[in-house]
């Protein structure tokens, strides 16, 4: 938990740091596959486990490398649903996102599913 002197300094502008306040637990994220093991699954059959976001961009996650901290999965910045894509993202890089406060939060009511069940998957 970040301390209340901190929030208020984040809320101005002035973060030192991002902590994800709902990062996933080691135990959430072994629960993905390994990078590369549904690599020969079509796209809108890949499994998304984790779904993050913060405003108008969204980020899908197939699988996960916990040595290497780095998820695959398809991911749509700032609502450009056009320029869309699967691809590598940082877990790290992630947390420490930061918008005057405002960070990525990981979706805490999401439901694993195939890609093609999810809207975004309509932008293959």
């Amino acid at each position: 938990m970040v301390p209340w002197a901190d929030q208020l300094k984040c809320l101005k502008g002035n973060c030192l740091s991002s902590v994800m306040w709902n990062r996933p637990t080691p135990e959430q994220l072994a629960r993905l596959p390994r990078l590369y093991e549904t690599e020969n699954t079509p796209p809108e059959d890949k499994m998304i486990h984790q779904h993050y976001f913060i405003g108008g961009s969204d980020w899908y996650m197939a699988e996960y490398d916990p040595n290497d901290r780095l998820f695959f999965g398809y991911a749509i910045l700032n609502a450009d649903h056009q320029n869309a894509e699967w691809g590598y993202s940082s877990l790290d890089e992630l947390a420490d996102i930061n918008v005057r406060g405002i960070e990525v939060d990981r979706d805490l009511h999401w439901e694993p599913k195939r890609f093609g069940e999810i809207d975004s998957g309509r932008f293959l």
